[in-house]
């Protein structure tokens, strides 16, 4: 297993599902990622509903219930950080705005906050104490990479930056168009991330947003179980140099990426 016990402030630290159909969205992903599901520990009252998708006994990833009742199952990035006070405190100045929190979470994991970037785009930030964070990546099965659509290539750079301490530049191995994110302590050679703009050839109703990839054995024949289980193909299969990558939509509504990955090992 790629396990991980420990993540550098700035650098993305896990990803979970809000969705309108917890149970359904459970099964579903076992079925595409082969993951399971476990509840959180605690009173449910306090936990809202919260629990993880799992992989040997270790987390892969949050899912929870939606919040509200108008609300739409989408994943969700999450960037330690040192203080997520200090952290909100510099996101409308940096033209962003909060969305949600800080508060804390239940049993003492953490403070987590949900913001908005500089073009409207949500992105979660946790301070950790309990939290672990995902326990196991870049494997079939787990979290991959985030990656960041947006109309406002140069805006995005520069909210990151102030915010995060981010820089922004372009890989080799990367598909064409599509910069990585490096912050001081990250370990994989892909970077933490990446950004993209939304052009012209994609549609024009699509808002900015921040994608999440979960690794698999063979894009083709994820696409194949996910269609069979009620999901659709939004995008793909494409070949890029890190590998096959497609986007489907959950049979919740979640978008949701994959890649067949061709990276190399972390360093």
């Amino acid at each position: 297993m790629s396990e991980r016990t420990e993540y550098a402030s700035g650098e993305f630290c896990c990803v979970d599902l809000a969705t309108t159909d917890p149970e359904g969205a459970k099964a579903f992903y076992n079925e595409l990622l082969g993951v399971e599901a476990e509840t959180a520990p605690g009173n449910p009252q306090e936990t809202g509903g919260y629990g993880f998708l799992t992989k040997g006994g270790k987390m892969v990833a949050g899912i929870r219930p939606v919040q509200s009742d108008d609300g739409h199952s989408a994943w969700a990035s999450y960037i330690k950080v040192e203080d997520a006070d200090a952290t909100a405190g510099k996101v409308e100045q940096a033209g962003g705005s909060v969305f949600f929190g800080p508060v804390d979470l239940p049993n003492e994991a953490g403070r987590v906050a949900m913001l908005r970037d500089s073009e409207g785009a949500f992105i979660g930030i946790v301070q950790q104490e309990r939290h672990p964070g995902a326990q196991v990546v870049n494997e079939p099965g787990a979290w991959r990479w985030s990656n960041l659509m947006t109309r406002d290539l140069e805006g995005a750079k520069a909210f990151y930056e102030a915010v995060f301490g981010w820089s922004a530049t372009h890989n080799e191995a990367a598909p064409p168009g599509i910069e990585m994110w490096h912050v001081e302590g990250q370990r994989w050679p892909e970077g933490l991330g990446g950004v993209m703009a939304i052009t012209a050839d994609l549609p024009a109703e699509m808002p900015p947003h921040w994608q999440v990839y979960f690794e698999v054995e063979n894009t083709d024949d994820a696409i194949e179980r996910a269609s069979s289980h009620g999901a659709r193909l939004g995008f793909g299969p494409i070949d890029v140099p890190a590998g096959r990558i497609a986007t489907l939509v959950d049979p919740q509504g979640a978008v949701v990426s994959i890649v067949e990955s061709r990276w190399p090992e972390p360093r």
